[in-house]
């Protein structure tokens, strides 16, 4: 389990897909996501069976994100292999109501510090759709740098990464 300032982070279970599938099921959430295609209840119920093998496979995965002041299940969160790749990426979403919060922020540089902190990574990816200027600005907030634009997930996407040292040497700079 991760913990930052206002969230929990917890493993799925297989309890959690109704509320993953509600969670997913707004257009304006799932735009960026691949929309229905990639977002109707079959698709949720593999990508859930996928997040709980990352955890059992690397001690990490995609997690339900936790509001701590209701307990409320308000997205995901976490890192997980990229597919296609060697790579290991941080990915965050969640419900309209918590946008424009910082939550984004806030989750992926908890799970960039646990992934290098804790399980000692040498790189962490993030890809989003070059529209969604929102991820991407906090991939950079984060001290991501852009590194190509190419295809993830079936669509064009922007690839952004940091370093382990890249990403020690901001939290000794701040």
């Amino acid at each position: 389990m991760l913990e930052t300032e206002r969230l929990l982070h917890r493993p799925f279970t297989t309890e959690d897909l109704p509320q993953l599938i509600e969670n997913r099921s707004d257009p304006e959430v799932n735009k960026y996501l691949g929309g229905s295609r990639l977002q109707n209840p079959e698709a949720i119920e593999k990508r859930l069976q996928f997040y709980i093998d990352c955890y059992e496979k690397y001690g990490f995965g995609m997690s339900a994100m936790i509001w701590k002041e209701t307990g409320e299940q308000i997205g995901w969160s976490g890192l997980q292999p990229l597919d296609g790749t060697n790579e290991i990426e941080v990915g965050y979403g969640m419900i309209k109501k918590f946008w424009g919060k910082g939550i984004g922020l806030e989750t992926a540089n908890g799970w960039l510090d646990f992934g290098f902190r804790i399980k000692n990574l040498e790189r962490i990816v993030a890809v989003a759709y070059p529209e969604n200027k929102g991820s991407w600005r906090i991939m950079e907030k984060c001290g991501m740098k852009y590194e190509k634009t190419g295809e993830h997930y079936g669509a064009t996407c922007v690839f952004y990464a940091i370093s382990r040292e890249e990403f020690l040497k901001l939290e000794k700079a701040s």
